[in-house]
């Protein structure tokens, strides 16, 4: 990741920063993800950074657009998003996302900053304490684990 246009000053305010790729088969992308991201933004609980989609033909020929480059129906309310990002994917990062990417898919790119965790990792900076581990438990793994416990309950109901 390169570019920013977080300056220097804005470092100690800002929050944990993350990233996914939504991957869409068949390059069926229509932007209905949209409103619900513009109400994440809009509650302040995140800023997006970057947002980038890429188009990966059956040959594995690879599209990569801006928000500019696409047409309105496609984005619904991500072009609002346009002229507040910051630009944060390299080259190298979009050739990495692209690898993952199936042949014949559409994906989206985003990079955003927790907004909601700034003020408590500000604090943290401020007391002298630094992230020494970080991770994510994917929806999936939680939901067998409920599967897992409601299947045992079952057994020992019967």
């Amino acid at each position: 990741m390169t570019e920013t246009s977080v300056t220097k000053d804005d470092i100690d305010e800002l929050g944990p920063v993350d990233w996914i790729v939504v991957e869409f088969p068949g390059s069926r992308f229509k932007g209905e993800i949209a409103p619900e991201l513009a109400s994440l933004v809009e509650r302040n609980i995140v800023r997006v950074l970057d947002l980038l989609i890429m188009r990966k033909d059956e040959d594995g020929t690879l599209e990569a657009f801006e928000l500019s480059d696409l047409d309105d129906p496609e984005l619904g309310e991500l072009r609002t998003y346009e002229t507040e990002l910051a630009m944060l994917l390299s080259e190298d990062d979009v050739a990495a996302i692209a690898a993952a990417v199936e042949p014949g898919s559409t994906a989206a790119v985003l990079v955003w900053e927790n907004t909601w965790a700034a003020p408590f990792g500000s604090a943290v900076r401020r007391a002298g304490g630094q992230l020494v581990a970080s991770g994510r438990i994917p929806i999936q793994a939680l939901l067998a684990v409920i599967q897992e416990d409601e299947e045992e309950l079952a057994k020992e109901g019967s």
